[in-house]
């Protein structure tokens, strides 16, 4: 299907190969994805349900978290049922108008997280540096306007990048080796120039999880400064357990977006599967081990979640 406009002749339907070169290999590789996704969206939905229900769940730490689980939930939910549609039933169609909704979220969830570990980074030196303050400094009506905050940031980064792909005329290729729609993924495959779509993604990446990873690293290095500061061992102690939950999150999530960006700027001996499947364990892999990790290392939440499952067991 093609549609004619000023520039030429473009395409307005594409198609996902899945993982290329592993095509014969897709129902195997659609199990981890399955269970993947299963357990993504089981743990932060319980995740999500706990901190609203329950009381004593409704610190700022748990908000925050309980946003994080949200926007883990809207990712899966956005990417993996495409892929496995694509493994099991060769569905790989796509229209351009849903390939740049299905860009948008993607890129919008990911910032989202980003933004969310940093406030969750000042969070923890808040609760560290000020511990009687923290209620007061961060109160409900703060954490809810910092949640809008990050949605707008998002939503004017991504949104020009709407008009810079909807200006381009896809006249090269409609075979997409991928089982989403990424920028220049898409981009690449016009035959304008694209070096506008670029520099501004260049750009929402500097502004954005960038910043927020240098953020971060001030953040923890007031944090160290405030901890070894402490008289007590046992209050230096407890004041790193409670940071030991957030540093595995920033690790997982951060670690393999960069590691997978490095694969694809300096691995170009590097089979092109290899490429796709490490892009997909960026959005496979966080939204499942985050519940998980804060399963295993919040005590709060580990009561809760056996009172609902050991009801009778105190």
């Amino acid at each position: 299907m093609i549609s004619l406009n000023h520039t030429g002749v473009g395409h307005t339907i594409f198609h996902f190969l899945g993982i290329p070169g592993l095509e014969d290999q897709h129902m195997w590789i659609s199990i981890p994805f399955f269970i993947s996704y299963v357990i993504a969206l089981l743990g932060n939905s319980l995740l999500i349900c706990l901190i609203l229900m329950k009381r004593s769940l409704r610190e700022p730490m748990y908000l925050f978290l309980c946003m994080l689980a949200g926007v883990d939930v809207v990712l899966s939910m956005c990417t993996v049922p495409q892929a496995l549609a694509i493994f099991w039933f060769h569905a790989g169609e796509i229209s351009l108008d849903r390939c740049i909704t299905q860009f948008f979220i993607i890129h919008c969830t990911f910032i989202s997280e980003s933004g969310i570990l940093l406030v969750m980074a000042f969070d923890r030196y808040i609760a560290i540096c000020y511990p009687l303050r923290c209620t007061t400094i961060l109160t409900r009506a703060l954490i809810g306007k910092i949640g809008v905050t990050i949605f707008l940031r998002n939503y004017c980064m991504i949104f020009p990048i709407i008009f810079l792909l909807k200006r381009l005329t896809f006249c090269q290729n409609n075979i997409i080796p991928h089982t989403y729609c990424e920028h220049i993924g898409l981009a690449k495959y016009a035959c304008n120039d694209i070096r506008v779509n670029i520099w501004y993604g260049l750009f929402v990446i500097m502004s954005s999880v960038v910043l927020d990873v240098l953020l971060i690293f001030v953040s923890y290095v007031l944090i160290l400064h405030a901890v070894f500061h402490m008289p007590s061992r046992d209050a230096r102690h407890k004041a790193l357990n409670t940071c030991g939950s957030h540093v595995c999150i920033i690790v997982l999530f951060y670690g393999p977006a960069i590691f997978t960006t490095l694969t694809q700027q300096f691995g170009h001996h590097i089979p092109p599967h290899i490429h796709i499947l490490l892009a997909n364990v960026c959005i496979l892999v966080p939204p499942m081990l985050k519940p998980i990790i804060y399963g295993f290392k919040t005590k709060q939440i580990q009561e809760q979640v056996a009172h609902i499952f050991f009801p009778k067991q105190k």
